[in-house]
């Protein structure tokens, strides 16, 4: 973790205020709350976490859950088992915070994760007819009601009122790509979609014109826009297609990558770097790495 909690930890239990022998590495998930709660005290924690937020640590949440995904896709596990730990000190810190405004604590949260998968799996927890029955149809869509009901009981009870949009609960904070695949998604339960990617295509080249259009006009609000128009329809492509475009963009990063150092390696071989070889050089490069993959594969 990349940021100034990597060093609270020692600097509450070993700096100014002297070496705690209770704060020893420890298996128990409790000891990672006494450390929070410590880094957290107005008089002897940690400048930085104590005048940390919700909003302030958000990022790092994110930024946590992302390199949990990298540490998977290098398929480094010793990597695996620290960012599991970061990102689970995100949920610690996260929950400490509201422990302090008393809206809940640690325990709420595994209460909460634990009766939802016991509610989301009757056919594994349940009594022995629905264990018999296994996951009827519409089963899940029911329970799923039944939470939503519940939900807006909840918030309509602290007074964060109002019907929510049918796309409302589609996060905001997901990146782009996934963000506008969910939204796709639940538009195309209620019959908001085209039945075939044929379209879609249509739409694409549609969207290619208009852009072209703003970029001759030298709108650059408008070419923006039209931009996103045309990459939120290739996402929408990708889904007719069973592509995931985050996915497909992911991989093409890696082979982007992958060539580009094959490039930098050619490079080095003839005793240039960067800088020092034109474009057609470098993209001869590329096209020998293309063709060495193509044969390797």
């Amino acid at each position: 973790m990349d940021n100034p909690a990597q060093a609270v930890s020692g600097f509450a239990m070993a700096g100014t205020f002297g070496y705690d022998p209770r704060m020893e590495p420890s298996r128990d998930i409790s000891r990672l709350l006494q450390i929070m709660q410590r880094l957290r005290d107005p008089e002897t924690g940690c400048p930085w976490d104590v005048e940390q937020d919700f909003a302030s640590i958000a990022p790092y949440t994110v930024e946590e859950a992302y390199e949990v995904a990298d540490a998977i896709q290098r398929g480094d596990l010793g990597d695996l088992c620290e960012e599991l730990g970061d990102l689970l000190l995100q949920v610690v810190f996260h929950a400490r915070m509201a422990e302090e405004q008393e809206a809940f604590d640690f325990g709420d949260v595994v209460e909460a994760i634990t009766a939802k998968m016991i509610r989301r799996h009757p056919h594994v927890f349940g009594d022995d007819k629905s264990r018999s029955a296994g996951m009827a149809k519409g089963m899940w869509d029911r329970i799923k009601a039944e939470e939503k009901a519940a939900r807006k009981v909840r918030r309509e009870a602290a007074g964060h009122g109002g019907e929510p949009g049918f796309l409302d609960d589609v996060p905001l904070a997901l990146p782009a790509l996934t963000h506008a695949l969910k939204l796709q998604q639940k538009a195309a339960r209620v019959g908001f979609d085209w039945g075939e990617a044929g379209p879609v295509l249509d739409k694409i080249e549609e969207e290619i014109a208009e852009l072209r259009a703003e970029i001759t006009a030298g709108n650059g609000k408008a070419v923006s826009e039209e931009l996103g128009d045309m990459i939120f329809a290739v996402v929408n492509l990708g889904r007719h297609l069973g592509v995931d475009a985050e996915a497909a963009l992911s991989a093409t990063n890696a082979k982007f990558r992958r060539r580009f150092h094959t490039v930098e390696d050619g490079l080095k071989r003839g005793g240039k770097m960067f800088g020092e070889a034109p474009l057609s050089e470098m993209e001869a490069l590329w096209q020998d790495a293309k063709k060495k993959e193509g044969r390797e594969s």
